[in-house]
């Protein structure tokens, strides 16, 4: 049963909970700060999560390992003259995808396949626990900053680490516990838009570890190529599309057996909070008569 069962429900409860996934480029974090700037939303971000509490200090290490091979870079962190931080703010998350990184060449700015799947482990296991916090921000949104709806916004990578089809799944069952869980489903033209978007501009991604695993050894293979030679973008950008292909049933079982399913367009319409109240009381009206 979702949190808000009917339209009503949802429309009269004084604290409303809900959780936004989707691939990313549709409008999550666009939703959560319409919300936020409503001021009555408090907006838990699980990517900055990840960022601050849970990679860190793997991030601020990762580049103080490589200001180390600077000599006079390696001499002010010695003497403690300089500090070298991460600036990771909500709009801008780009330490945590540098340092995911992307296999392949290392001249070309790629990591050893090994170590990649090493800090694609360490994401998951942060992405995880950031999702399997969000009942103890529910709760500090309320008691310590007053705020009396919550909206979390999620990773593209969060159907890659849950199993939507299994009633008992530990973090889909927590989340569906607080929030209401809302899938922003793009159309097909919303994808040719994320793939082309994403080959003039290829970045880090986060794959289920089998997955992973079949796609660079079909990449080696097409390409007759070793691992040290694969080209890190081209790698990305090959794997992208077959990516979102994996994703999109794993999100709809998501918003199936979990939540709801919003389209994307339909969120774009939204300009004010009142809108996404509006938007979701709809969505759970259509429910509740397709359901009988």
């Amino acid at each position: 049963m979702l949190l808000y069962p009917t339209a009503k429900d949802w429309t009269l409860a004084p604290r409303k909970r809900v959780l936004l996934f989707g691939m990313s480029g549709l409008g999550k974090t666009h939703i959560s700060q319409i919300l936020r700037r409503s001021g009555d939303w408090f907006h838990y971000s699980v990517d900055y999560r990840i960022g601050t509490r849970y990679m860190g200090e793997l991030i601020v290490d990762n580049a103080k390992r490589e200001a180390m091979k600077v000599p006079f870079l390696r001499e002010l962190l010695m003497s403690d003259s300089i500090y070298i931080g991460s600036n990771i703010t909500f709009e801008n998350l780009a330490p945590v995808s540098t340092y995911v990184g992307k296999p392949g060449d290392v001249s070309k700015g790629g990591l050893p396949f090994a170590e990649y799947t090493r800090r694609q482990d360490q994401f998951r296991r942060a992405e995880i626990a950031t999702l399997l916090d969000t009942p103890h921000f529910i709760t500090r949104a309320q008691e310590l900053y007053d705020y009396p709806h919550f909206v979390c916004d999620t990773g593209g990578s969060i159907c890659e680490w849950v199993d939507p089809d299994d009633p008992e799944d530990p973090v889909l069952k927590v989340l569906a516990e607080h929030t209401l869980m809302i899938w922003i489903e793009g159309s097909e033209a919303h994808t040719e838009e994320l793939v082309r978007r994403f080959d003039k501009a290829p970045k880090p991604m986060a794959y289920q570890p089998e997955f992973l695993s079949r796609v660079w050894a079909e990449y080696l293979e097409a390409n007759a190529l070793t691992e040290d030679r694969v080209d890190p973008d081209a790698f990305i950008r090959w794997t992208y599309a077959q990516a979102l292909a994996h994703r999109q049933p794993r999100y709809a079982a998501m918003a199936r057996n979990w939540g709801l399913t919003v389209t994307a367009e339909e969120m774009a319409k939204v300009r004010a909070a009142e809108d996404f109240t509006a938007l979701i009381a709809r969505h759970l009206e259509d429910r509740a008569r397709m359901r009988g």
